[in-house]
């Protein structure tokens, strides 16, 4: 028998009028739902009208059924937070998955629930040094160790500097990674391009006038777009203009009439020329030479697709995405019968007028004061890509290690690209962990930027006050759990709260910048690793396959050719056992990584695979792999690029010349 006031309040909350009480079977599931969780009929009244706007208020009525479905999903949530609840003290679990990262000054976190149990991560200190000493340079970018006796519960990391494991109740334990000052072979040459290029010894103290002048070749406010905003009318567009361009190229650059391109679609026994998308006649599987579908424009097919045979070719490499121009016949109306594949034409190499590289070169001697006897020195740039922590711990170690680098070697550019906090970094992920108390951070008012400023600025201030005139571009990446713009192509992130100092700049994903007159594109997207597993290929002569990924790219004259992108699932798993974030393409804003003057001089694709430096169709291309790995420290990029020598014949000749990075560069893949 339920409690006549407990009664009578349920009719006040949930009768309809002008009927002032509930009927008997709806009454007895509320009353089911009210001992079930234990709460009032008012907190059982706020959890119904948070279930009519999940639902829909205007179609939720109360009745038996919708009651009974109310019940269901109540029991649901009371599930999940059961399932997600992580460890806490004895038997007292509460849940701590969305739980903001907290400050430890006095000792406590937010609530005040939680003292002790995760250690804190300090940030690295900034000392004062003289500018011209290597070895202090170095120092400041040491991992600092804790003075501090432990009482009890641990109150702070411990020496190593790492955050210790903790278990997850939903999703798999993370593994303990190797203390990265135990690292073996810190500094171990992995792979070197044009090794006969020797490497300067580094200047006793940094240039005094910055010796690079950075200019962004992409409109980056073309980025600033509203993402999950995709109109199927707008993508298919820019598919089908995106064909139609190819034509053009093909057509002008092979001599073509206009009567040698035809529908592929349609039967008929006079060769003709098709241009079209490569794509499979399945959703499902991987793309093989028996599901080779070429998708045409509207234009030119009527947007209809027709199946490909290529037995007849000796070689060829397809992937879904890929424009292709094929020769060929379709005699029976059923496929089209591949004959020749036609190439398009390669983007000219980027170029610069002789009175323009001497400029450059004076820039490398120390600036507009330099002697003319002083000699021009290499620039030197590091690049990384992250993760930038192991799975295990915030301490961001391998960050600290290429600052320190760069500090040492005086280099004049560092170019990190994201994630910097990575969303599928499992301590990220979970909100699981504190701040350092040095960092002074209000824990009422602490956010995922606080946690960047500390863990992430930190670090790249004291390299700007290490080298005043260094450079420091930073690309996201759509796991960054900082950028609001979840989509690729990708908005640069507001630097706006981060704590970056005055030379960093971050710059959209993709993007194509100039180093002087030495051309840069940048993608933080993992095209290379998608691109080896959606790919068809047959080439018997074929010995350098990791060349394949990166020449498709400067074919295409485009940062992510790939269409659609591999499924998430079929990614590489995440530390948290959750799906991949994946590319998050927004095929609306596809030309925003398109190339469109000149190919590159330097491409620097991140991924997965293997890192590599190798020349492709004359452009240096360099995966320098990621800084660190789930449990041990990764690799990273040192590029040398020595300057550019122009004979006395291209000066009288006044035209530009060509930047042959490819010869005057040195890339060494490095451990970190």
């Amino acid at each position: 028998m339920e409690d006549p006031s407990i009664v009578e309040e349920l009719h006040v909350h949930f009768a309809l009028p002008p009927s002032t009480e509930l009927p008997p079977d709806i009454l007895g599931e509320l009353c089911s739902i009210l001992r079930l969780h234990s709460i009032s009929p008012q907190e059982l009244f706020y959890k119904w009208e948070s279930y009519c706007l999940k639902m829909g208020s205007e179609e939720t009525r109360l009745d038996l059924e919708t009651a009974k479905a109310f019940k269901k999903d109540l029991q649901e949530i009371l599930e999940r937070e059961t399932r997600s609840k992580a460890h806490a003290r004895g038997a007292d679990k509460r849940s701590t998955l969305g739980a903001t990262p907290r400050s430890v000054s006095n000792n406590s976190d937010v609530f005040g629930m939680l003292d002790g149990l995760v250690p804190n991560t300090p940030r690295p200190g900034t000392k004062s040094w003289g500018a011209g000493s290597t070895s202090k340079r170095g120092a400041i970018f040491e991992t600092p160790t804790t003075s501090r006796s432990h009482r009890g519960q641990a109150t702070s990391s411990p020496a190593e500097f790492r955050t210790p494991n903790l278990p997850r109740e939903n999703g798999p334990t993370v593994g303990q990674s190797t203390p990265f000052a135990d690292r073996p072979n810190a500094g171990q040459t992995v792979e070197s391009l044009n090794s006969h290029l020797s490497v300067p010894d580094p200047p006793l103290a940094p240039s005094p006038d910055s010796r690079v002048k950075l200019t962004a070749n992409t409109d980056v406010k073309k980025f600033s777009y509203r993402p999950m905003a995709m109109h199927l009318s707008e993508a298919s567009e820019v598919l089908d203009d995106r064909i139609d361009e190819f034509l053009i190229l093909c057509q002008a650059y092979h001599s073509l009439e206009d009567t040698a391109f035809g529908n592929p679609a349609s039967q008929s026994t006079s060769e003709i020329v098709a241009v079209g998308r490569i794509a499979s006649d399945s959703w499902e599987g991987k793309l093989n030479t028996a599901s080779l579908v070429l998708e045409t424009s509207r234009r030119m097919g009527a947007g209809l697709r027709v199946p490909l045979r290529v037995d007849s070719l000796p070689s060829f490499e397809f992937f879904p995405g890929q424009i292709v121009a094929l020769r060929g016949v379709n005699a029976s109306g059923e496929y089209f019968s591949v004959k020749e594949i036609l190439k398009f034409p390669l983007l000219p190499p980027a170029a610069t007028l002789p009175p323009t590289l001497d400029l450059f070169n004076k820039s490398l001697c120390g600036g507009p004061d330099a002697m003319e006897e002083d000699q021009p020195r290499p620039l030197n740039i590091l690049l990384s890509a992250g993760p930038y922590t192991a799975d295990d711990n915030l301490s961001f170690e391998p960050l600290h290690a290429i600052c320190s680098q760069a500090s040492t070697t005086c280099a004049d550019v560092v170019i990190l690209i994201g994630p910097f906090l990575d969303i599928e970094h499992p301590l990220v992920a979970s909100g699981d962990f504190d701040l350092p108390e040095e960092t002074y951070i209000d824990p009422d008012t602490s956010s995922l930027t606080s946690v960047f400023r500390a863990l992430i600025a930190a670090p790249l201030v004291s390299l700007a006050n290490a080298i005043p005139n260094v450079h420091i571009i930073l690309i996201p990446s759509v796991r960054d759990a900082i950028s609001k713009h979840v989509s690729f192509p990708q908005e640069r992130t507001p630097r706006k709260d981060l704590g970056l100092p005055k030379g960093a700049n971050f710059l959209s994903n993709p993007v194509t910048i100039s180093l002087n007159e030495i051309v840069i594109g940048i993608s933080a997207q993992d095209i290379l690793y998608e691109l080896r597993r959606e790919e068809v290929t047959r080439d018997p002569k074929e010995t350098n396959p990791l060349a394949r990924q990166p020449r498709h790219l400067i074919e295409q004259r485009h940062f992510f050719p790939l269409f659609p992108p591999v499924a998430r699932e079929l990614l590489p798993k995440t530390g948290t056992g959750s799906l991949a974030t994946g590319a998050m393409l927004d095929t609306s804003y596809m030309k925003l990584g398109e190339w469109i003057n000149v190919k590159p001089d330097v491409l620097i694709t991140p991924s997965a695979l293997a890192p590599f430096a190798k020349i492709v169709e004359s452009v240096v291309v360099v995966n320098p792999g990621s800084l660190s790995k789930r449990k041990g420290p990764g690799t990273y990029a040192q590029l040398t690029i020595f300057p550019a020598s122009v004979s006395e014949e291209e000066r009288i000749r006044g035209k530009p010349v060509g930047h042959k990075i490819y010869e005057r560069s040195r890339v060494d893949v490095l451990r970190i």
